[in-house]
Formats: structure tokens, C-alpha cells, sequence
């Protein structure tokens, strides 16, 4: 066990911290291109939509073949991914390197992957605590890469840096090693087996999977509006881009404590609260932060508890999904899951760059944020943490 939460967090502590850098990037891009902030974030929101449709695929390939090969062939395609997107010289390059190949590289080196090898090799009753473990590493990749990717952009320029973090998602390769499993290990963990398609069919048709989904689609739209759009947005106002830095990263840190928080309190607690209270706590700081005057210090407190609710969220949402539905496809069903965060992400990052360019401000964003935040607050509620109940199979014929 602990071979998998060592190895599974450092892939996601790589993974997640470098595309959390991705807003960064956003006003030297355009700047030297020529690009509208639409352009760029629409790369950015394919990206998040590619990573939502390719994740049930690749779950369903972890779960079916083990996750290293997912993960070997994710790690390929995030190298070349960075390495592309430093090259593109068009919208439509661009699209097709920081949208689609790093779309499909997350889906193959991130949470839905990690968490299968973790559900399939940890304790039930320890399942949530471990995958808020590895929750907090990818939370500590943010922190960790944020300030070391802004020192890439200023001293090597902002093609040189992304080379060189396209050399550091190599790394993740020899990891995977790590999480190397047999083909039958979904099988050796849950006594009752079903084909893919049965799987689907009854994870669809089961109200609170359709709840679950939903407010992930929420989480989704608040973290990849905020993470991409706030550094701009701090520049409009004024305030230096060290402030915008050190924002993120603030996310970062505090979502180490606040992911791996989740994780233990997700054992002693319903789950089906903690997400709705998390989501509660995201709109009412959202409120907050836009009636307070805005100040570095007012950034950094926002940044601070947004830190503690934001990957909150991802160990109890999949602790759930595994405690429904068992383990057998948990890779595939928390891809499905991780698609409707995705559709979130998408609109989040494309809504607020067109809204942008509209309206010349991120106000509007803002609001719906904290419309989907009590939404998502209010349909967890019903969701059922219970095991799915399902027909004895059938005995055999003497």
C-alpha cells in the first residue's frame, strides 16, 4: 500500500501541479501572439473538455489492463503536449497541443487512474484517508510548481519554460512503475461481476451517481475559472502579477491541508454533508471576497479558504462513487464522473474569457460561480452512501 500512495502521489504531485500553472502563461501568450484571451482559453477549456471525454476510456483501459500502460502512454503525450503548445503559432495548433494532447495526457496520469490502483489496493476503511493523501500531493504540486513555473517564465522566457517542464512530465514514467498491477485485480476485489455496459447502465440509472455528477460539474467551473482567469483578473485590477503568484500558490498550500482534511473527516462523517457544506463555503467566500475592497491582503485571505475547499471535494466524491458501486470499474465510473467536472471546467474557462471580451469585465462569472455553488450544495443532499443493492447471482445447475 504504501508503494502505491508514494509512487500515485508523486505522479499527481507532477500532473496536477504543472497544469495548474497553465494561467501563467495566458497574457504572455497572447501578448506575443496577437491573441484575444478568448483564444487562449479556448485551448485551455478543450483541453478540459478532452480530458473529461478521454477519462472514461482511459478508465476503462486501467481497469481492464492495469494502470501503467494509462499512465505510460499519458506521460508520452503530456511531453509533447508542452513541447507542442510552445511551438504553436496559430489558434488552431494551439488548440491541438494545449487542448487536445494535454486533454488526453490528464486523463491518463491524474486522480480517476491513481484513485483505481487506490481502491483496488487499500482497506475500505481506509479508502477515503488515502485518497485524500494523494489529494493533498497534487494540492502540494500547485504550491510547489506555481512560484517554480513563474521563475521558469521570467528567466528562461515562456517557450524555454514549457520545454523544460515537457523534460519534467517525463518523470512520471518511472513512477508508474509503482502502480503496476495484474489484470485481475478488480476482479479479485468485488465477487460480483458485470460486464462494462451493465456497469453503465446501472450506475445511470441510480439517482444519486446522476447527483454526484452534477455537482462535480460545479467543482469544475469554479476551480478552472478561478486558477486560469484570476491572475488577469488581478492585473485589471491593478494589483502586480507577484500578487497573482502568490495567490496561487496560497490555493495550493491550503488545499493540502483541506484535501487531506476531507479525507479523514469523509471517514467519520456522511460524505454527502461534507461536499454540500463545501460547496455552501465556496459560494458564500466567492460573496465575500467581491463586497470586500480588494487588496493583497483580501486576495490572499480569498486565496487561503478557497485553498481548504478546493480539491476538498475529490476524496469523498470518488470514496462514494467506490462505496455505491465496489471497485471493479471505479476507474471507468470516476472518469464519468470526472467528465461532468470537465463539462464544468470547460464552461468556466470559455465563459469567462468570452464574457470578457464582451463585457470587459469577469463580474458576471463571479455571480454564476456562486449560483452553481449553492446549487451543488443542494443536491448532494439527497445523494445515498450505501452499497448499490443487487441480485444474488444466479446458483448453478447440479
Amino acid at each position: 500500500m504504501t508503494q502505491v500512495l508514494v509512487c500515485g502521489a508523486a505522479i499527481v504531485t507532477l500532473s496536477m501541479g504543472i497544469r495548474h500553472g497553465f494561467g501563467l502563461w495566458l497574457q504572455p501568450i497572447t501578448m506575443e501572439r496577437g491573441w484575444t484571451r478568448e483564444t487562449f482559453a479556448l485551448a485551455i477549456a478543450v483541453q478540459n473538455l478532452v480530458w473529461g471525454l478521454a477519462g472514461p476510456v482511459a478508465g476503462a483501459l486501467a481497469d481492464r489492463f492495469g494502470a501503467l500502460k494509462v499512465l505510460l502512454g499519458g506521460t508520452i503525450f503530456y511531453a509533447a503536449g508542452l513541447v507542442l503548445m510552445a511551438l504553436a503559432t496559430s489558434g488552431l495548433a494551439f488548440n491541438g497541443s494545449a487542448g487536445l494532447l494535454l486533454g488526453i495526457a490528464q486523463s491518463g496520469t491524474t486522480y480517476a487512474i491513481v484513485y483505481g490502483v487506490i481502491g483496488r489496493h487499500v482497506d475500505p476503511t481506509k479508502r477515503s484517508w488515502a485518497m485524500g493523501t494523494v489529494a493533498a500531493a497534487g494540492s502540494f504540486g500547485q504550491f510547489l510548481m506555481m512560484p517554480v513555473e513563474n521563475w521558469l517564465i521570467g528567466t528562461w522566457g515562456w517557450q524555454n519554460a514549457l520545454f523544460i517542464l515537457g523534460a519534467l512530465a517525463l518523470l512520471m514514467a518511472p513512477l508508474a512503475f509503482g502502480l503496476k498491477e495484474p489484470r485481475s485485480a478488480a476482479a479479485a476485489h468485488d465477487h460480483h461481476q458485470q460486464s462494462v455496459g451493465g456497469a453503465l447502465r446501472e450506475a445511470f440509472a441510480y439517482p444519486s451517481f446522476r447527483w454526484l455528477m452534477a455537482g462535480y460539474f460545479v467543482c469544475g467551473f469554479h476551480l478552472v475559472f478561478i486558477g486560469v482567469h484570476m491572475p488577469s483578473y488581478l492585473k485589471d485590477k491593478g494589483l502586480t502579477p507577484d500578487v497573482a503568484t502568490t495567490a496561487l500558490a496560497l490555493i495550493g498550500l491550503f488545499n493540502v491541508f483541506g484535501s487531506y482534511g476531507a479525507g479523514v473527516i469523509g471517514q467519520r462523517w456522511p460524505k454527502r454533508y461534507l461536499l454540500s457544506a463545501i460547496y455552501l463555503l465556496r459560494a458564500l467566500a466567492i460573496v465575500i471576497f467581491l463586497a470586500a475592497p480588494l487588496s493583497a491582503t483580501s486576495v490572499y485571505l480569498f486565496s487561503a479558504v478557497m485553498g481548504l475547499l478546493w480539491l476538498s471535494t475529490v476524496p469523498p466524491t470518488n470514496a462514494v462513487v467506490a462505496q455505491i458501486f465496489g471497485v471493479q470499474y471505479l476507474s471507468m465510473l470516476g472518469g464519468f464522473v470526472f467528465l461532468s467536472h470537465q463539462l464544468g471546467s470547460f464552461l468556466g474557462v470559455w465563459l469567462g474569457g468570452r464574457l470578457y471580451d464582451t463585457t470587459g469585465s469577469y463580474d458576471v462569472v463571479w455571480w454564476i460561480a456562486v449560483a452553481l455553488g449553492i446549487f451543488a450544495a443542494l443536491v448532494n443532499l439527497p445523494v445515498r452512501e450505501t452499497a448499490i443493492a443487487r441480485p444474488a447471482p444466479a446458483a448453478a445447475p447440479a
